[in-house]
């Protein structure tokens, strides 16, 4: 072993002067991607407006949501199996074109309860211009790629910017000015409305034509943040609904029109350089190790204790835990699979579709409400459609199970 460790010095410090003689090169290329994505701190994710918005909207309840709107406002509707109310403002920046029928709808339905609904993108889809009478252009900037945001408010002419890197505008070519009010205007060439405000039943509808005002690059860039301030001002001093249903979809659920890609959690490390080359020596000197201490050694007898009935502390363990992880899905998930196993046992019932039969057959053999049954099955199928889970869904689910086996 004494011969061994001058050689393994000398390694080591050959090792140490090649890394450190390599200079790591900054050859990081920007992403100028326009993702909208309240986690990406790229130039065009909006990771700053969605940290700011505890401080626009003070005191108030700033809500993420990774559902569509269809099925996440009407869950969170009046009489239905929500946990709560969906009341004050709902936010969507950019990537609107998800928003078919069903989301339409029930995005309408709350603006018209006495709500707002804010979306800033490129265009809308059919279903929301047919329904509002709007129609949208958009013409070319070809002069300078900068257009000039204003507010129609004169208290809020301070606020004003302007947005580089804009290759042209989209514009409300017609709308019926008699009920829709001028908010803002964007000019290229000469000035044309960008930002209006829709009344709607007892709320309001804002559309907006350019959502890159919203991203980090513009927020960040000079006072451009003051223009973004003044536009959200309109909104009520209410709780807010933040989209963000395709970026999750994206990022979560190997949503990539088609295209699944995963990254290894090691291949953001190994970008940067000096991870790289630390990873990489940490690895070679762990080599050298086991090279060097490769040598027969006399194993160390262990002493073997007789075994011990173990089960209630797995039980504990086991369930600190899940207490500790917060993972409340596995729970759910399990507590669902081994209801309908019991069902399945117990009643010889097939469980793989729960639907109107399959719950007017298991109340005839359980001689249970059909109501109570409905219940506890309209809220599995719900739990299934879910890919967030919070303590109260568990515990409603355990709730009603109970009471299932209770009557």
């Amino acid at each position: 072993m004494k011969k061994i460790a001058p050689i393994l010095i000398v390694i080591t410090a050959i090792v140490i002067a090649i890394v450190f003689s390599l200079k790591p090169k900054n050859n990081k290329v920007i992403d100028w991607e326009e993702t909208f994505d309240e986690r990406s701190t790229k130039p065009y994710g909006v990771s700053v407006l969605y940290k700011e918005l505890p401080n626009l909207f003070k005191g108030k309840k700033i809500r993420t949501v990774y559902h569509t709107p269809s099925s996440y406002l009407f869950a969170n509707s009046e009489g239905n199996y929500g946990d709560h109310i969906a009341k004050g403002s709902y936010i969507i920046i950019g990537n609107s074109d998800y928003l078919y029928e069903a989301s339409v709808k029930q995005l309408l339905n709350f603006a018209e309860r006495g709500n707002a609904l804010f979306i800033s993108d490129y265009g809308y889809l059919n279903e929301i211009t047919d329904t509002l009478n709007i129609d949208i252009d958009y013409i070319a900037n070809t002069k300078d790629s900068i257009s000039h945001f204003s507010f129609k408010n004169r208290d809020l002419q301070s606020k004003n910017a302007k947005i580089d890197k804009n290759e042209g505008d989209f514009f409300f070519n017609s709308f019926d000015s008699t009920y829709i009010n001028i908010l803002g205007y964007t000019k290229t060439d000469k000035k044309r409305v960008n930002f209006i405000d829709i009344p709607f039943g007892d709320g309001n509808i804002y559309l907006h034509l350019d959502p890159k005002a919203f991203t980090n690059y513009n927020i960040l860039k000079d006072d451009r943040y003051k223009y973004v301030e003044g536009v959200l001002s309109y909104l009520p001093d209410d709780n807010v609904y933040f989209d963000s249903y395709t970026k999750f979809s994206t990022s979560y659920s190997s949503y990539n029109n088609g295209n699944v890609e995963e990254d290894s959690n090691l291949s953001w490390f190994l970008e940067q350089t000096p991870f790289k080359w630390a990873w990489y020596l940490a690895l070679l000197l762990l080599l050298i190790f086991i090279v060097f201490n490769a040598k027969r050694k006399q194993r160390i007898i262990r002493i073997i204790k007789p075994l011990q009935n173990t089960t209630v502390a797995f039980v504990k363990t086991i369930s600190n835990l899940y207490f500790e992880t917060q993972d409340h899905k596995n729970l759910i998930d399990k507590k669902i699979t081994y209801f309908l196993a019991k069902i399945r046992n117990d009643y010889n019932i097939d469980t793989s579709v729960l639907d109107e039969d399959f719950i007017t057959r298991l109340a005839s053999k359980t001689g249970k409400k059909e109501d109570d049954i409905k219940t506890i099955i309209e809220y599995i199928n719900w739990l299934r459609s879910k890919k967030v889970f919070y303590e109260d869904n568990l515990i409603t689910l355990n709730k009603y199970i109970e009471a299932f086996y209770s009557k």
